[in-house]
């Protein structure tokens, strides 16, 4: 928390705030009421007691405080939410041809934006308190905030049938923090919503993520699975994730909106080479230090090297390279039971012969309850 004595008009700081956010890196940035509408807490709601979090256990132990700014912190008054545009250069979608290589999200494929949008955002926070005082607390995805909802009551975008907001000047690539202040700003007019008869993001999603309009079962969506999901994937979902690793683009790429988005520029969110299409079975090998070293700095870190190892073979059991067979059969083999796991049913998928064969002892020797349920569905 930063305090200030200084002051100076609300209009005229109002007025500057927008050029000194351009000026550290921001595309936009508006400001919300601190106040959600009943519709908004409702949808929250429902999303929890249908238990769509999955394993994001925190979304329900902190539901008190999503469902409103004020349970967060009973003295905010006004919410400054900032985007940064971080549209990619080319199609993600043309990346799912290419079975051998893997589909990294565009977000994560550079350096984490919570560290790069959070530094700027404290800057901007300093400026507006040096300016006019008052208190502030900043978040980028780090608090029980319900940041997508606050963004479009300040005028930022709207919430896309894929729940993702979705703006008309940047489409769907968006990165979003906000601040909450003491200050009593004056708010912008909120967004209103631009889907109309379009489902496109509906329908292109390869796992059915979507049980209604607006209404997303993260259980079912591959960004949760390759992310959140902490044990061994759903076998019925795996051969509907394709090459994607980290995430999934599918809804965000296809959206119509996306003929006025843009490049982004902002040259710590640029992606690094060896992110963009790397091959699964270099993937495959990376021990825990590799991993570390590769991903050094990215979202990608956060998972582990074998949440992510476990999402390779996956892919490389949908990509039914059989020339990544020694790879996979040594993993099926590695300290970890989660990598066990996939690799037991990568195997399978680009070798069935060779896993047939090694059913008999490695599946008889396996501790885990789990991997050997794949051995024996071999």
């Amino acid at each position: 928390m930063v305090t200030s004595n200084r002051s100076e008009t609300l209009t005229d700081v109002r007025k500057e705030l927008e050029s000194e956010a351009k000026r550290l890196g921001f595309d936009s940035i508006k400001v919300a009421a601190a106040d959600l509408a009943p519709d908004t807490t409702r949808a929250f709601d429902e999303f929890v007691a249908a238990g769509y979090q999955g394993d994001m256990a925190w979304m329900a132990e902190t539901a008190d405080r999503r469902r409103s700014p004020t349970a967060l912190w009973a003295d905010v008054k006004s919410i400054i939410t900032v985007a940064v545009n971080y549209g990619p250069d080319q199609d993600p979608l043309a990346l799912l041809e290419h079975r051998d290589r893997a589909a990294i999200s565009v977000y994560a494929r550079g350096k984490d934006y919570h560290d790069v949008i959070k530094k700027r955002l404290k800057a901007l926070a300093r400026w507006l308190v040096d300016q006019a005082g008052g208190d502030v607390k900043v978040f980028v995805d780090t608090a029980p905030v319900l940041e997508k909802p606050i963004a479009q009551n300040a005028g930022l975008g709207w919430q896309g049938k894929h729940t993702n907001l979705v703006s008309r000047a940047f489409g769907s690539w968006l990165f979003l923090g906000e601040i909450f202040t003491t200050l009593d700003l004056t708010p912008d007019p909120a967004e209103s919503d631009h889907c109309g008869g379009c489902q496109a993001c509906l329908d292109i999603c390869p796992t059915s993520a979507f049980p209604a309009p607006y209404r997303l079962d993260a259980r079912r969506c591959i960004s949760y699975l390759t992310i959140e999901h902490k044990g061994h994937i759903p076998r019925d979902l795996r051969p509907l994730m394709g090459n994607r690793v980290y995430g999934c683009d599918d809804c965000l790429a296809v959206c119509p909106w996306n003929k006025f988005a843009q490049v982004g520029t902002l040259p710590d969110l640029m992606p690094r080479l060896e992110l963009t299409a790397p091959r699964l079975v270099d993937l495959a090998q990376l021990d825990d230090a590799d991993f570390r070293a590769l991903f050094a700095g990215t979202p990608v870190k956060r998972v582990g090297r074998d949440r992510f190892v476990r999402n390779v073979l996956i892919a490389i059991g949908n990509s039914a390279a059989q020339d990544a067979s020694s790879v996979v059969e040594k993993l099926c083999k590695d300290p970890s039971a989660l990598v066990r796991g996939a690799a037991v049913w990568a195997l399978a998928r680009v070798n069935r012969a060779r896993a047939e064969v090694l059913a008999d002892t490695l599946g008889s020797q396996e501790s885990d309850e789990e991997v050997r349920s794949e051995w024996r569905a071999i």
